[in-house]
């Protein structure tokens, strides 16, 4: 779609020895440099262009699943329903057309290999692969009026969402999830939010960055009007004190649902981009206390439970994660990390500095004054709408 962009990160690895062995990557970790960074967030040596705070050597975090199992062929197949598209690949567009006869590139790919059966069980997980494509001109075949799987799957998990949403986003615009979540945290007095995202946004275009933070301001202002110190906002900074880019794709909803794909928590990526990712149920149970989360009697499960401590261990620069279990308790935990290391750096950096990364995140303001046309290029150009006419219209995914 014009103005759009192909958002969706897949690697696919079919095996000589057969499809049983087959593996698959999604997520929201992009194939190339600036990514290669681990938990001590030192950067990549291979840099990119960031916003100039985030140093010369910018501190990267992302998450990618790794999937076995009949799922990988679901990926495969939304691999091979985009290779296939009929449309050529400059159509439209001049500027393609020179470039393709410039560079002799063809119009069309090449032929795939034939398609395989999917891989056997390969462990007790549920996985749903969910995707976003546009409405447009001329259409996906395989998706004639758009897809909107993933915002779908978001409403449905937010409804069931009892004590605890833990989200890592990198924009944080999408009011249509703000809502949403914020019906939730007024159902549910016991329901609490945890969101990760980066301290400044990655463009240092006054314009752009503007336009991205006044969407962020309200979809926060939203959160917090619904929840109070119910909802709490943090970013990342490296053991330097330099910010962390927040780029993860990340949710966990009460121990039993996770996601972790190439969407961010706004309208774009709900309808404008293409996306893909992954909702995971475990049919495991984790025998640890909360038992039952949610309330549901649906238990809580290994995966989205173990994920949810391993990336929080990683945050707050923790070895044990007993006190963490707990929604209430590891709610806490987050603020009084966040408040050592705020009050550190008030002091000065005096003394030791307290183990973690997680800092209060303080938005960047905008003045009032320039507010009304932001929020117009904001909806316009940021954060645009792919929705076929007639669910614009009525507001529906």
């Amino acid at each position: 779609r014009r103005g759009g962009c192909h958002h969706q990160k897949l690697v696919v690895v079919r095996h000589a020895s057969g499809p049983d062995d087959d593996v698959a990557f999604v997520g929201g970790i992009d194939l190339c440099h600036g990514r290669n960074d681990d938990g001590r967030h030192e950067g990549d040596p291979q840099t990119v262009d960031l916003e100039s705070r985030y140093g010369d050597r910018p501190p990267w975090h992302g998450v990618h699943l790794e999937v076995r199992g009949p799922a990988v062929g679901d990926v495969a197949h939304t691999f091979r329903e985009r290779w296939q598209d009929p449309t050529p690949f400059d159509h439209r567009n001049p500027l393609r057309i020179v470039l393709r006869h410039v560079t002799r590139q063809p119009r069309r790919p090449g032929e795939l290999p034939s398609g395989r059966r999917n891989p056997a069980p390969a462990g007790t997980h549920a996985v749903q692969i969910i995707r976003t494509y546009p409405a447009k001109r001329l259409r996906y075949p395989f998706a004639p009026d758009g897809e909107r799987s993933i915002g779908r799957a978001y409403r449905k998990a937010v409804r069931r969402a009892r004590r605890l949403v833990y989200v890592e986003d990198q924009y944080l615009w999408g009011q249509e999830w703000a809502e949403a979540m914020a019906d939730a945290l007024r159902r549910e007095p016991e329901l609490r939010l945890i969101v990760v995202i980066p301290r400044f946004t990655a463009r240092s275009g006054k314009v752009a960055r503007s336009a991205e933070n006044v969407g962020r301001a309200r979809v926060i202002e939203t959160l917090r009007e619904a929840g109070g110190d119910r909802a709490a906002f943090y970013d990342l900074e490296n053991a330097h004190g330099t910010p962390i880019y927040t780029h993860a794709k990340v949710c966990v909803i009460d121990d039993v649902w996770l996601k972790v794909g190439s969407d961010n928590l706004n309208r774009r990526s709900w309808t404008h981009d293409s996306e893909l990712s992954c909702a995971v149920l475990d049919a495991t149970h984790d025998e640890r206390e909360p038992l039952d989360p949610g309330g549901f009697r649906d238990h809580a499960r290994v995966i989205p439970r173990e994920t949810r401590l391993r990336l929080w261990r990683e945050h707050l620069g923790r070895d044990d994660d007993a006190d963490l279990i707990d929604p209430a308790a590891g709610f806490d935990a987050w603020r009084a990390a966040a408040t050592a290391l705020d009050s550190w750096h008030e002091r000065g950096r005096a003394g030791p500095r307290p183990p973690g990364h997680v800092r209060s995140h303080q938005p960047e303001s905008v003045p009032e004054r320039h507010r009304w046309w932001l929020h117009t290029v904001h909806q316009l150009f940021v954060d645009p709408d792919g929705r076929p006419k007639h669910l614009r219209l009525a507001d529906h995914l």
